[in-house]
């Protein structure tokens, strides 16, 4: 999966030849999966149309402040820009990277570059003898050191007949070098994570469990956020009808405790960090049925045992392992889970209580409170769990940044 998908691109485009390519280019951030705006200088209309571009993007095209000649509509480039994850100007000609060098703020495209808070990437376009001019180097320090990022021109055939350095880099390659520059820059690249989720099922027979209402959503949502981030994910999940596609992320099929226990041990040693999110049982029947059981009377009688406790037993044995556990309770909340820290040796856990209102199994909303080793207590608000999970895997950016 790109990680362009789901990412907001913003793509400026100014008034040179090679503005034809943005057509493709469009096409490109589209098929992996990115939502894009395209914003145009005026001259850039002499080489592709807006109609194009609207199609392609389906998006409005801006070009101006305005969107009619009475001055009633005034396209907001403060909002643009702060909607932008991304912002490519391509191509950028040598008279909108002085611009951009110098603040010129004579267009829409300037304007809203000026005002984005996103990393801005541009991929300059020009004549071989323009392209090393002292004046177009020195827009390309300048830009540089605002902390923009240059797409480098290519060789090739230019539009004076020329050949040589100063060609626009072609679509496909402008797409690979965002994606390599994005992803070295995510903050967990480089970090494993071992993430469980979803319930296990502790069999009574061949037919029936014992098992609850989790659903999985919380631990994958984690899973999601973490590989966005750029971590290595292990996913050990128990039944579940939720999926999960991305490079970054194996999932590990699990269903009863002790499968989920022995998958964790197996990948424990390689981890940096584990969220333990999944519901597990805490017994499982003493013995388990070769054949369906008949019913033969008004009661039945099941002995059970404890289930091996994966996560203390991942506390025993932790080095380097940032150890966060999940707490679901139904009263004395905090003491409960403080209680479960020590006891269990966590680095932080996240306490859910089925007494909050949109908490809790099988619903898209959670609400919950941090608690690290220090027993420090951070209450959050309600949240959708994929926000939630980005919480989550901020104290984890947190434990290894700052």
């Amino acid at each position: 999966m790109s990680v362009l998908k789901g990412k907001n691109i913003l793509l400026g485009i100014s008034g040179g030849i090679a503005a034809y390519k943005t057509a493709s280019l469009v096409r490109l951030f589209i098929k992996a999966g990115a939502y894009v705006q395209v914003i145009m200088t005026p001259a850039s209309k002499d080489f592709i149309t807006p109609l194009t571009l609207s199609t392609l993007s389906k998006n409005p095209v801006y070009s101006s402040f305005y969107e009619d000649e009475n001055n009633e509509t005034w396209n907001n480039h403060v909002e643009l820009g702060l909607w932008a994850d991304v912002m490519v100007i391509a191509p950028a000609t040598a008279n909108t990277l002085s611009k951009m060098a110098n603040g010129s703020c004579d267009n829409l495209l300037i304007a809203t570059y000026l005002s984005a808070k996103c990393p801005v990437y541009f991929a300059p376009a020009m004549d071989l003898d323009m392209y090393v001019h002292p004046s177009t180097v020195a827009s390309f320090m300048a830009l540089k050191s605002f902390g923009n990022t240059i797409i480098p021109a290519e060789n090739g055939e230019l539009a004076s007949g020329l050949s040589g350095e100063g060609r626009m880099a072609e679509p496909e390659n402008i797409v690979a070098f965002l994606e390599a520059d994005l992803n070295n820059k995510l903050p967990l690249k480089g970090k494993k994570i071992l993430i469980t989720a979803g319930p296990t099922y502790e069999a009574i027979d061949p037919v029936r469990f014992i098992g609850n209402h989790s659903s999985g959503k919380m631990g994958f949502d984690i899973a999601q956020s973490a590989a966005n981030l750029g971590a290595s994910v292990i996913l050990v999940a128990g039944p579940s009808h939720f999926r999960i596609e991305h490079d970054l992320v194996k999932v590990i099929p699990v269903v009863s405790a002790q499968e989920m226990y022995d998958a964790c041990h197996n990948y424990f040693e390689s981890v940096d960090v584990v969220i333990a999110a999944a519901a597990v049982a805490d017994y499982k029947p003493m013995h388990v049925a070769q054949n369906k059981i008949k019913k033969s009377s008004n009661s039945l009688i099941i002995e059970l045992e404890e289930t091996r406790d994966i996560l203390a037993s991942l506390g025993k044995i932790k080095k380097k392992q940032f150890l966060i556990g999940f707490a679901l309770e139904t009263e004395n909340e905090i003491e409960n889970a403080k209680l479960k820290i020590q006891k269990k040796n966590l680095d932080l856990i996240v306490l859910n209580s089925l007494q909050d209102e949109g908490a809790g199994f099988g619903k898209p909303t959670n609400k919950i409170t941090f608690i690290d080793k220090n027993f420090k207590v951070e209450a959050m608000e309600l949240k959708s769990k994929e926000a939630v999970a980005d919480d989550i895997l901020n104290k984890v950016m947190e434990h290894f940044y700052e």
